[in-house]
């Protein structure tokens, strides 16, 4: 059997509105593909498709993302004291609430056709949060789920209860786009100012505050692409230096 391959690059520090763009991009050129599979009376297996799967690694200036079905009173702060906090702010199109992203925490994006993999969106997300409690478990950072919820928690059902990695997806006929947001050396000062994912009662945390250290970043990244291809039974490759460069002409179709 052929194994599968997820293409990843580390795009580094990114403007949140260009990295949705490069990923939707990236979504678009999947969802053509499919498209002119659906178009086909003489379909072959869904599976045989060529559509190409990548995980997109980065950073993001501060910015507070609200999600599809959140509520606009989980951010606490009005325009002005953005500005003066020099934070951004973007309604976004994945599922979940209001969430953070800055220095210091690795933001990963897959952009995976699940009809190569499994059908079945709650699958996807139990999937990735196996691929963090994995990468935090090598620091000796018990992670777990909370029920109810998506992410990553540690002492889920118990007054400490703390996210360390929230998450939200969005999919279109089975691809993927947003995805995880591990705290590594977070200043979580910035999560004072919203009601993170629109949980009143419980905390969120880093991997540096656990550990009290810092946490070398590149060092986690690397263990995300290991367990990556041990969660999904793929091959993890890197992508050519210019293939974002070229999302830039890459027209897009409605989905």
């Amino acid at each position: 059997m052929e194994t599968r391959q997820i293409f990843y690059k580390d795009l580094g520090l990114i403007e949140y509105g260009r990295a949705w763009e490069v990923q939707d991009i990236f979504m678009q050129q999947n969802l053509k593909l499919k498209s002119e599979w659906y178009s086909n009376a003489d379909r072959t297996p869904p599976e045989k498709i060529n559509t190409t799967n990548y995980l997109l690694f980065c950073e993001h200036p501060h910015v507070y993302t609200l999600g599809k079905s959140g509520h606009m009173e989980n951010l606490l702060v009005n325009e002005n004291r953005l500005k003066e906090l020099n934070v951004s702010f973007h309604r976004t199109n994945r599922g979940g609430d209001i969430t953070y992203h800055g220095a210091g925490q690795i933001v990963g994006y897959p952009i995976l056709d699940l009809e190569q993999f499994f059908t079945d969106l709650g699958k996807y997300m139990r999937a990735l949060e196996e691929v963090i409690i994995r990468v935090i478990g090598h620091y000796g950072i018990v992670g777990d789920r909370l029920e109810g919820s998506t992410g990553v928690w540690l002492d889920p059902g118990t007054p400490r209860a703390r996210k360390i990695c929230a998450m939200g997806v969005r999919s279109s006929r089975w691809v993927t786009m947003h995805g995880f947001a591990l705290n590594v050396n977070t200043d979580l000062k910035y999560f004072d100012y919203i009601v993170p994912c629109g949980i009143t009662d419980k905390s969120v945390t880093t991997m540096g505050k656990e550990l009290g250290r810092i946490v070398d970043e590149e060092e986690v990244k690397q263990r995300i692409l290991a367990e990556f291809a041990n969660v999904f039974s793929v091959e993890m490759m890197p992508m050519l230096a210019g293939d974002v460069e070229k999302t830039k002409q890459v027209p897009l179709v409605n989905d």
